[in-house]
């Protein structure tokens, strides 16, 4: 090989060696599109590398994983309708009477409050507040004790 005196001759050969690698490179790019093949196609180009015996425990392993699946996803939506079916009748008529229940004991004290008057809140049950008896009753000798007499 022999050695480009000036510039221009090694503008002259990095020309044409970029050349050539271009037209390679194309060449190449035109080969892999004759040989573009699907998915589908390679797939199958390596299922016939396998024999037989591999190929149909494969294929009988895939089938069972895919009936697996549609077994438990049948059989989840089952068991989740038989759940909230039961919760529905089983557990909200229960959740219902509590509440009525709690409505009711609410509504008593309502009454009682009603009858007894703001400061009924203030005595303990069964207790009434000195001064709050009406006239002409006397007071339970256990809730009333009189003043220590002074000597």
């Amino acid at each position: 090989m022999e050695i480009p005196a000036s510039g221009d001759q090694i503008m002259e050969l990095t020309g044409d060696k970029l050349k050539e690698l271009t037209n390679a490179i194309e060449d190449e790019e035109d080969d892999d599109e004759e040989l573009d093949e699907t998915l589908v196609e390679r797939l199958i180009g390596l299922t016939e590398m396998f024999p037989d015996s591999v190929r149909n425990a494969v294929c009988s392993a895939g089938s069972f994983s895919w009936k697996a699946m549609q077994w438990s996803f049948s059989f989840s939506k089952s068991a989740m309708w038989v759940a909230v079916s039961a919760g529905t009748i089983l557990v909200l008529p229960v959740m219902f009477e509590n509440e009525r229940a709690q409505m009711l004991d609410q509504q008593k004290q309502q009454e009682k409050q009603i009858l007894l008057g703001p400061h009924s809140a203030m005595s303990g049950p069964g207790m009434v507040p000195p001064g709050m008896l009406p006239p002409g009753m006397v007071p339970h000798p256990h809730q009333w004790h009189p003043p220590p007499a002074s000597s």
